[in-house]
């Protein structure tokens, strides 16, 4: 080798040498959690399963303090051996990504969210913030979504109380139970999917065509079975089918998802009931399913348990000998139905939500029945209705630390 050549060699091999030390202390993904901008966000999204992101503030003291022990918990997840497009811990600077901020509406710090198969879950994570939790939280989320069942018999024993996505299928390598996992996975917290492969569904589908079905929470519903029509290869179009069945027009509101609900910012209507009374609840989901679908954009349809919630109740002046009743909570005032029993008169409930949307019942509240105007309840009284007392229950737009614009 010649002199020149030589320090030809030398040159390189002390520039890959160089590189590679740069590298590893500037590349995002050698340790602690990757770093996420506007320009490889959707790469990210698209190419993992999971993605649990730390949306910071660098000014914000309460970022600050939990930035390492996020990075932290990143490299424990990445010890932890997951296969490669399951999981990955992110990180956003909010003040240098304001598009990305705003996209996924992020007005406090740090937020964390996680995201699954590409999109974002429904409410932001709010457990303990340590690197065993986090750790947890990982290994939690990337647990099989769909219980495998050996025999049709078994499916005669699915609780009552939870809705069902059941799926009939040849064997597991088949591309439609791919599509039917990762929706699964997406909605697992919504509903409880189960599969039967090979002699255990035969029955119920033709060779090679495999079937889906929905099976509601039977104790609290009248709703049949019903049969998925669309493509089991189409992930978005059996998305949207299960997230209809699974999140039903009227959900039970309870302590611990008041938060969430409130988050919707939509008035909720609401039947108070017996714990044990599932009749008020199965008549006021066929009043809502019949007559008032097309306001679920405007209002939010709640049942709750009257023992739980009984502190509202004594907001409107009644207990729990009064149950069943309804109410609606504005976030400003709460107003209550006239009467439980007259729910089922056609027209009766949905002239109630109307009655919000025209401010009568904040009126007739303060000033008594309108002249000349039909009225539920004649007796009325003129009086202040009782403040929300779910309004308190809302997430606060600054819960871990100031916004920037109140510094």
């Amino acid at each position: 080798m010649n002199w020149n050549a030589f320090n030809l060699y030398n040159y390189k091999t002390l520039a890959c040498v160089l590189f590679l030390i740069c590298h590893s202390f500037y590349n995002p993904t050698d340790s602690g959690a990757v770093q996420i901008t506007q320009s490889n966000l959707d790469m990210v999204l698209a190419s993992n399963e999971i993605v649990f992101i730390n949306f910071y503030a660098e000014w914000c003291k309460f970022s600050n303090m939990l930035m390492p022990i996020f990075d932290e918990a990143a490299d424990e997840v990445t010890k932890a051996g997951y296969d490669t497009g399951k999981v990955v811990m992110g990180k956003v600077d909010c003040d240098k990504e304001g598009a990305v901020a705003t996209r996924f509406h992020i007005t406090k710090y740090p937020t964390l969210k996680m995201f699954r198969n590409g999109m974002p879950a429904k409410k932001e994570y709010r457990g303990q913030r340590s690197v065993e939790a986090f750790a947890e939280f990982i290994k939690k989320q990337l647990t099989d979504p769909v219980v495998t069942f050996g025999h049709l018999k078994e499916l005669h024993d699915l609780s009552e109380d939870k809705r069902h996505i059941i799926g009939y299928m040849d064997r597991r390598d088949q591309p439609e139970y791919d599509t039917f996992r990762k929706v699964a996975a997406n909605l697992k917290d919504e509903c409880q999917f189960h599969v039967g492969f090979g002699d255990a569904s035969q029955q119920m589908h033709p060779p090679g065509q495999p079937i889906v079905v929905f099976r509601t929470d039977r104790k609290k519903s009248t709703e049949p079975d019903e049969t998925y029509t669309g493509s089991l290869n189409n992930f978005d179009e059996l998305y949207k089918w299960a997230q209809e069945k699974c999140i039903p027009l009227v959900r039970e509101i309870t302590f611990e998802n008041a938060e969430e609900l409130t988050e919707e910012g939509l008035p909720f209507l609401i039947l108070f009931h017996h714990p044990n009374d599932n009749e008020s609840i199965k008549k006021y989901k066929e009043v809502i399913q019949n007559e008032l679908e097309g306001e679920k954009q405007n209002v939010n349809f709640l049942t709750a348990d009257g023992v739980r919630f009984e502190h509202p109740l004594h907001h409107l002046g009644k207990s729990i000998s009064d149950l069943p009743l309804i109410a609606i909570d504005s976030f400003r005032h709460m107003y209550m139905f006239p009467d439980y029993k007259e729910m089922e008169k056609p027209g009766r409930l949905k002239q109630f939500l109307q009655d919000l949307y025209s401010g009568k019942l904040h009126r007739e509240f303060h000033y008594g029945p309108d002249p000349d105007q039909p009225v539920l309840n004649l007796e009325v009284k003129v009086t202040t209705p009782p403040e929300s007392t779910f309004k308190k229950l809302a997430p606060s737009k600054n819960r871990y630390t100031l916004l920037r614009d109140e510094l």
